[in-house]
């Protein structure tokens, strides 16, 4: 009878902990957006704001890979394109979100060039069209079509028409003087002809299937919608390592050891009550 009644006690303190356990998740979540730690501070400049079927600013001038003066609008009007924002001398985030791209056109029917554009900017206002050129030749080479060349840009500008174009597609950076690296969300738009925003890819995985979806769309001038993406949004960037880590399976491993610590310490209390009960001492 005794033992039944520890059990009881002990389900209970196990609810008390399960709901003490949502709460510092939850608590720990909230922190991580609101939080004043340099980590949050810099997570919370550095995301992505979906704007789907906004138009970009077309007009905006950007220097191609050979240094010539070139409008935005020079890439679209009969072919969807694939808009990224990565610089150029990242050593983390942006190599991994081009050759994701990269996996992913290849896997295509459809030809860059022939039937859609990819235009990439740097976001750094201090890199120059030879690293720009550099980056074409690399990737240009690994996809290995005909005519890459013509579909494949790779562009540099400077800081207010870069901020312009970022802040059209919701895209935030912020330089980390720390690590002398850029926090920056990763992520590649797909836009239509006349460049509406048509779809989002977040993340460094872009399925085939998708991709070739979203380009037909975007072909046929039809945006998605906002349930088309999840966002993860309780992620922390950590400057140290220049890359970005999610808190929440870490706020759900502490939790847990915490839970399973009280359940302990509550089953060594009430033993111990027991025992002293049976040896005829006070609780």
């Amino acid at each position: 009878m005794r033992w039944t009644n520890l059990v009881g006690k002990a389900v209970s303190a196990l609810r008390s902990a399960t709901a003490l356990h949502i709460v510092v998740f939850t608590v720990s979540c909230l922190g991580c957006s609101f939080g004043e730690t340099p980590e949050n501070v810099f997570s919370r400049k550095a995301g992505l704001e979906r704007k789907l079927n906004t138009q970009i600013p077309l007009g905006l001038t950007f220097r191609d890979e050979t240094g010539r003066l070139i409008a935005l609008k020079s890439y679209f009007g009969s072919k969807p394109v694939i808009l990224v924002l990565a610089y150029y001398e990242c050593p983390n985030l942006c190599t991994l979100v081009l050759n994701a791209l990269l996996n992913s056109v290849q896997d295509l029917k459809a030809d860059v060039g022939k039937d859609f554009e990819i235009v990439v900017v740097s976001f750094d206002d201090r890199e120059t069209a030879a690293l720009a050129s550099a980056k074409k030749r690399t990737y240009a080479t690994r996809y290995g079509r005909p005519g890459t060349e013509r579909g494949w840009h790779f562009l540099t500008g400077d800081a207010p028409v870069i901020g312009q174009l970022a802040s059209s597609i919701g895209f935030s950076f912020v330089f980390d003087p720390a690590t002398r690296q850029f926090a920056h969300p990763s992520a590649i738009t797909v836009l239509t002809p006349e460049g509406k925003i048509s779809r989002y890819f977040a993340g460094i995985e872009y399925p085939p299937k998708e991709l070739r979806v979203a380009l037909i769309d975007a072909s046929n001038h039809l945006s998605g919608s906002l349930t088309d993406e999840l966002f993860l949004l309780c992620y922390h960037y950590n400057p140290l390592t220049g890359k970005y880590g999610l808190v929440v399976m870490q706020v759900v491993r502490v939790a847990g050891f915490a839970t399973v610590g009280a359940l302990a310490c509550f089953m060594t209390v009430m033993l111990r009550r027991e025992r002293k009960k049976e040896l005829g001492g006070s609780p």
